[in-house]
């Protein structure tokens, strides 16, 4: 009854433990919801401390991917995979193609991508057993690295904080903190850098910090000062629930919007205590929602730029999230939750009248 009690409570329509020892594959999917259309959601390796853990985690991304997908107005539903080892030492084509006819076996009802711990080459694996995948090379009628469309997003997300805090979406001069040095933090930073912004860096590996600063003539922090260091933007790019009780109390930024996903510890609790501080916080499932425009434009037929133009829908959708949370003096993450559960609950409203009239 436990497992059903944890569905249930999040919402979810199915989770799926996959195993196979032989390719040393342990791997867990999630399918949060799919009234708006098949579940689409990327796949993390990452070395879990347990099984519980893992499954926490993609208990909480799939159901983000529903709510990135339906405020972004994108017809497809909310799904993740969570694949538990290390990505520097674990990956093989064995487990990937292993990997990828658990995938191809739910018919459609999951699509996969590339996300934390994998890349564009895990998924051609995958796509070897599957066509329900996205994020594969140009080469092979894919999109690619999702980071710069991604990366776009969280930019024009950025702007767009600045423009309802100081009046003007400018952030020239401003004093912007970037904690993780990846894929999306580097293209993000470039926006920053051409913007005259004064950059800080900070990664729990200082080489990759310093190597991304070193090419942007920007600053490094080290990991542990991005919380009490006294900046304008701080922008969560790497790993989630860095905003909790121990930080939030810490922070002397006026804005919050990064990449990260599950950046509150507590979306409750934590999205309230922000609020409370005086602090402007952008969404994290709505700000980081070009990674998902990216690889659903794929489906289409990809074409970056025709991605690029609907990531910059990001800045009004952040603009409207904002002014309710104003207007409504609710946190903003859940003025999103609400505009997400809007169009949620009337697309499977339509979709139950006419399949009664069928």
């Amino acid at each position: 009854m436990k497992d059903f009690e944890i569905l249930e409570k999040f919402g979810h329509e199915q989770v799926i433990y996959c195993s196979n020892k032989e390719a040393g594959l342990r791997a867990i999917i999630a399918i949060h919801d799919t009234t708006l259309g098949p579940a689409i959601g990327g796949t993390r390796m990452w070395n879990y401390a347990t099984v519980e853990e893992a499954l926490k985690d993609v208990l909480r991304l799939s159901r983000g991917m529903t709510y990135k997908a339906a405020v972004s107005g994108l017809n497809l539903g909310g799904g993740q995979a969570v694949i538990i080892g290390d990505s520097e030492k674990d990956k093989s084509e064995l487990l990937f193609r292993t990997f990828g006819k658990f995938v191809d076996g739910l018919g459609g009802r999951y699509i996969t991508a590339e996300d934390l711990g994998t890349n564009v080459k895990d998924m051609e694996y995958v796509r070897m057993e599957t066509k329900h995948v996205t994020g594969i090379s140009r080469a092979l009628g894919g999109s690619g690295d999702p980071a710069p469309v991604s990366a776009y997003g969280v930019y024009l997300g950025m702007k767009a904080c600045a423009k309802v805090r100081w009046g003007t979406d400018s952030l020239e001069n401003k004093k912007i903190v970037v904690q993780g040095a990846g894929h999306v933090a580097r293209y993000l930073c470039e926006h920053l850098h051409n913007e005259n912004a004064e950059i800080y860096i900070a990664d729990i590996i200082p080489d990759k910090a310093e190597k991304l600063a070193r090419s942007l003539r920007a600053s490094v922090l080290h990991a542990s000062e991005v919380y009490d260091f006294p900046g304008d933007i701080f922008a969560p790019s790497a790993l989630g629930g860095i905003l909790n009780d121990e930080t939030i109390p810490k922070l002397k930024y006026e804005i919050v919007a990064g990449a990260a996903n599950n950046q509150l510890e507590d979306e409750d609790k934590h999205g309230k205590m922000l609020m409370e501080k005086g602090i402007l916080y952008a969404p994290d499932y709505v700000i980081n929602a070009g990674g998902l425009i990216n690889v659903a434009n794929e489906l289409e037929g990809y074409r970056q730029d025709r991605a690029l133009k609907r990531a910059e829908g990001i800045y009004d959708v952040i603009m409207n999230v904002l002014k309710i949370s104003q207007d409504k003096n609710i946190p903003a993450n859940k003025a999103s939750d609400m505009l997400a559960e809007e169009r949620l609950t009337k697309i499977g409203r339509i979709r139950t009248i006419y399949s009664s009239k069928r």
